[in-house]
């Protein structure tokens, strides 16, 4: 059974409380932390290798989804140029109906289209209002503001911490 990067940490932080409390030299304390650290350096180093392998497979799942949606996208072009090349060819004999067993064809009418020739003719009545959009903090105008000192009410900068590995 392997030990855990958590399990290795809370050891490392114990034995340095513990150490802290004893009247040693800071030699001997330096010596047993870095012999503790040793360990957590190691699970720390596979933990990243890890990350890097998941990291890998989902770009390698992202490649493979651009790549079956431009296939999809594709395949989809070519069924609606074959439906207007047997459209085309069917109204051009006049042939309206064909049966087999596995489907039937058919030339049927769309329902009825609204086409806007003029926009500007038409009566407000019959024009749909935008919906707005609420009011939102503009965080780069805040954060510049910040940064140049000013106070803004309701915000403040935070610096975080992330993980980099490289």
């Amino acid at each position: 059974m392997s030990i855990t990067l958590y399990e290795i940490s809370e050891e490392y932080r114990r034995a340095a409380e513990t150490l802290s409390d004893l009247d040693l030299p800071e030699e001997v304390i330096a010596d047993t932390l870095e012999s503790l650290a040793f360990p957590l350096e190691q699970k720390a180093i596979n933990v990243a290798a890890f990350i890097r392998n998941i990291e890998a497979t989902a770009d390698s799942i992202k490649q493979a989804e651009e790549g079956l949606a431009k296939r999809r996208k594709a395949m989809e072009r070519r069924a609606d140029s074959l439906k207007a090349y047997l459209q085309f060819n069917m109204q051009q004999t006049g042939i309206n109906k064909i049966e087999s067993p596995l489907f039937s064809l058919s030339i049927r009418d769309n329902p009825p289209a609204v086409i806007i020739e003029d926009a500007n003719l038409i009566p407000a009545d019959y024009m749909r209002e935008p919906v707005i959009p609420p009011p939102a903090p503009d965080k780069h105008l805040i954060k510049k503001a910040l940064t140049d000192g000013f106070v803004v009410p309701g915000a403040h900068l935070e610096r975080g911490r992330r993980l980099e590995i490289k």
